[in-house]
């Protein structure tokens, strides 16, 4: 089983894709219960909603699940919310803080998974931001996230449809930021908010470094804006999908835009 794949492109965009995979070995699956195994916490179908949106983006996906180890949590384990509910580097709950698992693993095999999983998918986005700001001079990581739009254990009332998470501006250039935020908020007939309750994962924090050249931002969509209903089978509704592709299209165009990426670079005028 191979724990990332790569897709190369000579775009100055990354797209990361951290929690679509959804291959658990068959030993933790065993460990897994009934609610673990249904896997209802995949970011469902980003890879198809984001598929030729943008020709020449690289993308990185994982291919394992988030209940293996989740590729958008610190490796040390430290909480990325804390004082807030959330999953960690391994959840021992679903996003309804039920139990998932009948034998939940110890710190040595949190361990042994960290090094057959997370660090993999890290060590090959992290050479593909480099190759890609060695031939742009800067690399942009949008990372593609999704989520049910009403999960009470993580936060209250309804979720908008764009949750745009920058750590309060600190992971890219402000003028990646209002791109991606002019788009959202001009999308007629969809919600946006910017660093709401999603401020943008580990991913998102630890690669966004926009003095060096590395910018990174967190798109979560609500499941309900591409989804027939957010509940099994998580079946794609491509009207609605469609729809959505169209502003998704646009902040991924403008990102790519040569006259951004010659403002963002070392000597330029952002």
């Amino acid at each position: 089983m191979i724990p990332v794949e790569v897709a190369r492109g000579d775009s100055p965009v990354v797209l990361g894709l951290p929690h679509t995979g959804t291959h658990v070995p068959d030993a933790i699956m065993a460990d897994l219960n009934e609610r673990g195994r249904g896997l209802d916490d995949t970011d469902w179908h980003i890879e198809r909603l984001y598929d030729e949106l943008l020709p020449g983006a690289t993308t990185v996906r994982a291919t394992f699940h988030r209940y293996v180890i989740d590729a958008n949590r610190d490796p040390s384990g430290a909480s990325l919310y804390p004082g807030q509910n959330t999953t960690g580097l391994v959840p021992l709950t679903d996003f309804d803080g039920h139990d998932i698992w009948h034998c939940a693993p110890d710190d040595a095999e949190i361990e042994e998974r960290r090094k057959t999983f997370h660090a993999p998918y890290h060590a090959a986005l992290a050479a593909e931001m480099e190759r890609v700001k060695a031939i742009h001079g800067i690399a942009i990581l949008y990372d593609c996230h999704s989520i049910r739009s009403e999960i009470p254990f993580l936060f209250d009332g309804v979720l908008p449809d764009f949750n745009i998470g920058t750590n309060m501006g600190a992971t890219c250039d402000p003028a990646i930021e209002a791109i991606v935020q002019d788009v959202c908020n001009a999308a007629e007939g969809y919600s946006s908010v910017l660093n709401g309750r999603f401020k943008g994962g580990w991913t998102t924090r630890h690669y966004g470094k926009p003095t060096h050249g590395m910018h990174a931002i967190q798109m979560e969509l609500s499941q309900a804006t591409y989804l027939s209903a957010e509940s099994p089978p998580w079946t794609y509704d491509s009207a609605k999908a469609e729809r959505l592709r169209r502003p998704l299209k646009d902040i991924l165009t403008q990102l790519a835009d040569p006259a951004l990426i010659a403002k963002l670079t070392p000597g330029g005028t952002s």
